[in-house]
């Protein structure tokens, strides 16, 4: 499918005689492009600790590692007022910077919370706890605003793993469906105010229930269905997850993205840190827990996205999230045996996957 542009068709007359020399400037093209992402949220903690991320045993950016292999997108994660630092609007703000000069685009995913947002939780930054609907709109809107500005990402989030909405009880979706569409509305409409270039995607842990979250949002104004899938999580059946993609994508007239996904290399570990994976029964079975399965279910993702009728990119969770704390830190990595880089901090056959097969 290849890179899917939307033409802005518009006529150039040029006059043949003397009487009419004038020409008409045509707008620009809006290009959507096939988004080949890795998220890098931890990068920032992981290089301050002292951890040095390398390609053929040599030391290198990851993120010049990763553009190299044909990775076009990084996301990073932002939290409203975090503890520490990491995923804070100045870190994240700096390592955006990095990632534009660089010449990669940002997805920002916005959580519109302190920590994680996720299916589970979507608890309100603490300093908007006393707000009522209507402030908390105007919180959504200011920070939202304040993001595009400074930022300026190229594909925003208007919050993760929204299944069940955000910024409970209020933006909760199953109870408060009006309030949370609201909520969202009022960053979508920060955002159209500052680009019209940068998308927006609402996105969507799994699939199971997907069809319910995107017909409620569906006269919202966005670009993008995110969906995640982790084959731990969200079954072991890709047809499953193509035809997903292509039903919503065909009811709501939306382009599809894989927006979190990964896949082990080994079921070993690297630090004290339990693994989120760990047994064969969490395995496809096609794809063991190998360099080559790995590098074989990327391919196949990639493949799946890109024969869907509406698949538009992946993106790969975790996928800096080594064992940054050496191995016998019990508050390390739960990813380590997920990420791109092996136990050495040495890339992974599967960057190849990242190149351009449109």
């Amino acid at each position: 499918m290849k890179k899917i542009a939307i033409f802005c068709l518009a006529a150039l007359f040029a006059a043949c005689s003397s009487e009419n020399n004038s020409t008409t400037t045509p707008p620009d093209v809006v290009t959507d492009e096939f988004i080949r992402g890795a998220d890098m949220s931890f990068l920032p903690l992981i290089e301050s600790e002292g951890t040095v991320f390398k390609n053929n045993n040599v030391p290198e950016d990851p993120i010049i590692t990763l553009k190299n292999a044909g990775c076009n997108y990084i996301r990073i994660r932002i939290w409203n007022n975090p503890e520490t630092s990491s995923s804070s609007f100045q870190e994240v703000k700096t390592f955006a910077d990095r990632v534009h000069q660089a010449g990669l685009k940002v997805w920002l995913t916005v959580h519109y919370s302190d920590t994680w947002a996720d299916p589970g939780h979507q608890t309100k930054p603490q300093a908007w706890q006393n707000m009522n609907l209507e402030a908390l709109k105007t919180a959504v809107a200011s920070y939202t605003t304040e993001i595009m500005t400074q930022i300026k990402p190229d594909l925003i989030q208007i919050g993760n793993e929204t299944n069940d909405g955000m910024l409970w009880p209020e933006g909760r979706l199953s109870t408060n469906e009006a309030n949370f569409k609201a909520l969202a509305s009022a960053g979508i409409e920060a955002v159209r105010a500052q680009s019209t270039q940068t998308k927006i995607m609402l996105h969507f842990a799994g699939m199971n229930g997907s069809d319910w979250f995107f017909d409620k949002v569906k006269d919202l104004d966005y670009d993008y269905i995110g969906l995640s899938y982790y084959p731990i999580w969200h079954g072991k059946s890709l047809s499953d997850l193509m035809q997903t993609m292509n039903t919503l994508g065909g009811l709501y007239n939306k382009k599809v993205v894989i927006a979190e996904t990964a896949y082990p290399f080994t079921l070993g570990f690297n630090d004290f840190t339990n693994n989120i994976m760990g047994l064969t029964s969490q395995l496809i079975p096609a794809f063991p827990a190998t360099e080559a399965g790995q590098s074989g279910f990327m391919s196949t993702i990639y493949n799946t996205v890109n024969q869907s009728s509406h698949g538009i990119g992946f993106c790969y969770w975790g996928a800096e999230w080594v064992a940054f704390r050496g191995n016998t830190a019990s508050n390390g990595s739960t990813w380590e045996n997920q990420a791109l880089w092996d136990f050495n901090n040495d890339a992974l056959p599967v960057m190849t996957q990242f190149r351009d097969r449109n």
